[in-house]
């Protein structure tokens, strides 16, 4: 057995980038019999959340294990330097998962036939490809019916708006493009495919995205900072027949619109008579504000960094000047607190610790808080708690999170179906009508207002949904089937 020594195993743990964010860990150690619990409570007592154990070898005097946690890689440090000094403690291995689960990608391209012979080889591929290539020029809507096109999803970015991160560029925008593929494969067998575009000029992403559109059957928008993501999506849209979505948008929308419809239910309250406030004027505020409006709610204010959005307001570009004359129909003027008086619900789709407890206790009766920056809300829970009826944020260790999982799968796998040609605000607010129903009005209480996003009917009800708000809104295609016999 090859025991490295404290400095190694401290380089296997450490990271490259952000050392606070919560990573997962495994060690592996040998240790004598009964020291487990001691064990156990130096993972704890050093910050970190104890996960799976395993017990791989075991005799009467020493047992190997292998110890799951998660922690920030500091805390990981400390604990591999804790564990090492215990008395007949052997660390043989500390894995950093995160960075394991990432070697070599997290996705692949799967075969649906197997290619065994020289006949199998000119079914899939030359001589036989021609002859499909040929009826595909000779009737281009053949090409959802014979080729990848129909499942298909391009993930776009050029990595100017990556998470919480900022503009860190395509490359490393890459491994979240990757999962995002994951998720539509897992939730609603979407075939998504990350693109990562070495340009943030606006032109160019346009001419690179309308130059791959032929083998997709839609385009999913990410991480592509505002304003310029409002240009491009619009100008996409206008100059493509499938369907453009900007996920940071209208995810982001749908998912609060479908929080809103059954927390609204829980305080007895009506769209109509709500003052929102939303904190944050980018491409999530811009779309809360829009998809919110179309659900009937007339009194929204929003605010940025300067204060509250209003009609004459220097310093605004075209969105938010878009934005100005969409909201604030009272003309109010001044900060978040001027904003807040009164309010029934606030929408933090801004930055960490922006909203205090001083401008929660300005909120109505019955309030409801949705601070969504990730991973530090608007304002953490636990001090919003004793002044909020319903509190929900972006972060999963907390009730009621709002992620755009719930959305986008699904509403792609309508798209898809449908061969919808756009996205419309119908489709839209049809998705967060299923997304809320899948949360029973029996089970509804201020800790449950969303459905769990591995909730597998989530998907599935938002593709029907979609599917059928696009045949209403007339923007799909016909697709013909394949005559076997004439081919």
């Amino acid at each position: 057995m090859v025991t490295k020594d404290l400095n190694q195993l401290e380089l296997d743990a450490d990271i490259i980038s952000n050392k606070f964010n919560p990573l997962a860990f495994c060690i592996k150690l040998t240790a004598p019999s009964g020291s487990f619990a001691m064990i156990a409570d130096i993972i704890s007592k050093s910050g970190a959340e104890l996960g799976d154990t395993k017990v791989l070898e075991s005799n009467q005097e020493t047992v190997q294990r292998e110890i799951h946690f998660s922690s920030t890689t500091i805390h990981a440090r400390e604990i591999i330097s804790k564990l090492h000094d215990l008395p007949g403690v052997h660390i043989n291995d500390v894995i950093n998962e995160v960075y394991t689960t990432h070697i070599g990608g997290k996705i692949g391209i799967q075969l649906k036939t197997e290619v065994n012979n020289q006949k199998d080889l000119s079914i899939v591929y030359t001589p036989g490809v021609a002859e499909v290539c040929r009826t595909i020029q000779k009737q281009p809507e053949l090409v959802y019916n014979l080729t990848i096109k129909k499942n298909s999803v391009a993930v776009v970015t050029d990595g100017s708006a990556v998470l919480g991160l900022g503009n860190i560029g395509a490359a490393a925008g890459l491994p979240v493009m990757e999962g995002k593929a994951m998720l539509f494969k897992m939730l609603a067998d979407v075939d998504a495919y990350p693109i990562c575009l070495s340009t943030q000029d606006p032109d160019e992403i346009v001419a690179a995205v309308k130059a791959i559109a032929p083998g997709f059957g839609g385009i999913n928008l990410e991480d592509i900072a505002a304003p310029k993501c409002f240009e491009i999506e619009q100008r996409l849209q206008n100059e493509l027949d499938i369907p453009i979505f900007h996920d940071d948008q209208h995810g982001t929308a749908v998912v609060v619109l479908a929080a809103l419809i059954n927390a609204i239910k829980v305080v007895n309250k009506k769209f109509e008579n709500l003052k929102v406030v939303i904190m944050g004027a980018g491409a999530a505020g811009v779309a809360c504000a829009k998809i919110l409006l179309f659900a009937g709610i007339r009194n929204i204010i929003v605010t940025d960094t300067k204060g509250i959005v209003y009609t004459g307001r220097a310093d605004m570009n075209s969105a938010k000047e878009e934005l100005a004359k969409l909201t604030n129909p009272e003309m109010i003027k001044g900060t978040i607190s001027d904003a807040i008086k009164g309010a029934d619900v606030f929408i933090g789709v801004s930055g960490p610790n922006l909203l205090s407890v001083e401008n929660v206790k300005l909120m109505a009766k019955d309030n409801i808080v949705f601070a969504l920056s990730n991973p530090d809300p608007e304002i953490k829970p636990e001090i919003a708690k004793p002044y909020v009826r319903i509190m929900a944020t972006g972060r999963s260790d907390y009730p009621n999170q709002i992620n755009n999982v719930l959305c986008f799968p699904g509403l792609f796998r309508g798209l898809l179906d449908s061969h919808a040609t756009t996205v419309t605000e119908k489709m839209k607010y049809a998705a967060a009508k299923a997304i809320a129903s899948r949360v029973e009005d029996y089970e509804l209480n201020e800790n449950f207002i969303i459905p769990n996003i591995f909730n597998k009917q989530v998907a599935s009800a938002v593709a029907s949904a979609v599917a059928d708000a696009a045949c209403e809104d007339r923007v799909t295609k016909v697709i013909p089937e394949v005559d076997l016999k004439l081919i």
